[in-house]
């Protein structure tokens, strides 16, 4: 959803990669391909776990070397290289809002399903199999509270509206702001205010802002990074707090009073996509079928806990694992999932709904 999210939203994982965890070569790569790729991989440690999962298997695999580079993938940065004609990544992960905007104006590759395992292709989720894209992995963001503030003799929050609810759940609040229009308390103003999950898109913008007005007096910080958040909720200072999962679940694991719910987590998931023209285009595809199985979201999944989007990576895995994951079926069936169709759409006054956001919210804030 946000093509400046993953760096928000890095969790420090183990930084000890287990040989045994990394994915086994497979026989269905051609031995014969050689050349070279540059993999966008993400900075700090997801970058890292991506590089020793993805691809370094990827290279000892098919022969071709790879270049990793450790960086975000935003849609402005896509748009200079198409518009120089100087393409340097040949496939890396982008946001969903950003990847369809890039399609609209024929920045991306359609990705060649024909590589593809039967097996695989069935079983990656339908949201995450686009013609310029296939899912990464699912992230959410999700309602943390303070088990301090609210232990477990008494009511704890388990909703948007109970979130809103500053009499039955008093205490400190933090949540994601909206400066970047991409991301921020849409969905969780719309369901607070009582829409139905299943009637979030498309958005009604003035009805967000003016849920938005009634719990603003009680969030004491908008937080714009995911090292922020995680700052605060290690912090033990925030009682109510809208975090990534993943940020949220290391903060649990460092022994944080916190218990994080699933119930209405905001799902999203970026996509592997490559730029149109890319120099190493085929060597792209196949890297792009590779990060697709199952056995290869699996081994990524026990380093770093966001969801697969190939179900059947799930087989793979522990159930103690695949339960903790937000894409596991269990817990996709309490989430919304994030449109990133609406948020790319534009209106009749050339403006995207996520432009739209971005004003409305820069406005609104400084009132």
């Amino acid at each position: 959803m946000s093509i400046l999210i993953n760096r928000r939203r890095f969790m420090q994982a183990s930084s000890a990669i287990a040989v045994g965890a990394l994915a086994a070569p497979s026989v269905r790569a051609s031995a014969s391909t050689t050349g070279e790729l540059r993999v966008l991989t993400y900075g700090g440690q997801l970058g890292k776990i991506v590089i020793d999962t993805y691809a370094k298997p990827f290279e000892a695999e098919t022969g071709v070397k790879v270049i990793p580079v450790t960086q975000d993938f935003e849609f402005a940065q896509l748009e200079l290289m198409q518009k120089t004609n100087s393409i340097s990544i040949d496939v890396g992960p982008m946001g969903s809002g950003a990847a369809l905007q890039a399609v609209q104006k024929g920045y991306l590759e359609k990705i060649d399903y024909s590589l593809f395992k039967k097996d695989d292709v069935e079983g990656l989720l339908p949201t995450v199999k686009q013609d310029f894209g296939v899912g990464f992995f699912f992230y959410s963001f999700n309602l943390v509270y303070n088990t301090k503030k609210y232990p477990a003799d008494k009511p704890r929050p388990s909703s948007w509206a109970e979130f809103w609810d500053v009499k039955t759940f008093p205490g400190v609040r933090y949540m994601v702001s909206g400066q970047y229009g991409n991301e921020g308390p849409w969905e969780e103003a719309l369901l607070a205010d009582g829409v139905s999950p299943d009637k979030i898109y498309p958005m009604d913008i003035d009805r967000i802002f003016t849920s938005l007005d009634k719990i603003k007096p009680h969030v004491r910080k908008w937080w714009t990074s995911g090292s922020e958040i995680q700052q605060l909720m290690l912090s033990g200072s925030g009682d109510l707090m809208q975090s990534y999962d993943g940020r949220a679940a290391y903060s649990i694991g460092q022994g944080a009073a916190l218990e994080m719910s699933r119930n209405q987590a905001k799902l999203t998931c970026d996509y592997w996509v490559i730029p149109k023209n890319a120099p190493n285009a085929q060597n792209a595809q196949k890297f792009v079928e590779f990060v697709s199985r199952a056995e290869n979201q699996a081994a990524l999944a026990k380093l770093y806990p966001e969801g697969p989007t190939n179900k059947n990576a799930f087989k793979l895995i522990s159930e103690e694992i695949g339960r903790a994951l937000p894409s596991h079926p269990s817990n996709m069936e309490k989430a919304v999932l994030v449109n990133g169709a609406w948020y790319s759409e534009v209106g009749s006054d050339g403006l995207s709904n996520m432009q739209r956001l971005t004003q409305r919210w820069s406005e609104w804030v400084l009132r």
